[in-house]
């Protein structure tokens, strides 16, 4: 069987209205993909960065995968929640990106979204907090549903991944 190391780091996120960002995380891959060791998802911690700047995490990331195939290549996809200062927790925006097909190191930009809401949902949400969620996260990664959401754009998960690849050759796939 053919393998997929993926060694890196959530880096952290840039781009939102609020700082006190954290981020639930995980990899999506198809049937003919098992996890040989390393966690599938994860939370980092909450960072409260000084206004404008970055919100870091260095989140570790070390998964090994083995596949009979190509299809279903990993997705890494993201949850960005903003905590309050009395604890609460909005959400504040979905992504996703595919894991590099190619051996090396990679610094990948994942641009994030959230759901938009009805007109009285927004106001709610402005003087409430909250606001609409997704039912189904396989939405966040899965586009054949997608489509039919109203989003608002957010700000950018930073990620640093090195991807091994091994046994690919012996299976006719140059690397």
């Amino acid at each position: 069987m053919a393998e997929v190391h993926v060694i890196g780091q959530l880096v952290g996120a840039s781009g939102f209205p609020d700082q006190s960002l954290f981020c639930k995380w995980g990899i999506h891959t198809g049937s003919a993909w098992k996890i040989l060791a390393g966690m599938r998802d994860g939370q980092t911690q909450v960072d409260a960065p000084v206004d404008g700047q970055m919100a870091y995490w260095a989140h570790p990331i070390d998964v090994h995968f083995a596949t009979k195939g190509l299809q279903g290549w990993p997705k890494i996809h993201f949850q960005v929640w903003h905590q309050d200062g009395f604890g609460r927790n909005e959400l504040y925006g979905y992504g996703f990106c595919h894991i590099p097909t190619s051996p090396g190191q990679h610094t990948i930009e994942c641009p994030t979204w959230r759901p938009t809401g009805t007109m009285r949902e927004q106001i709610s949400q402005m003087f409430l907090g909250g606001g609409p969620q997704l039912r189904n996260p396989d939405l966040i990664y899965n586009g054949a549903e997608r489509f039919h959401l109203q989003t608002t754009a957010m700000g950018k998960v930073h990620l640093q991944i090195g991807i091994i690849l091994r046994n690919f050759d012996k299976h006719g796939i140059e690397c």
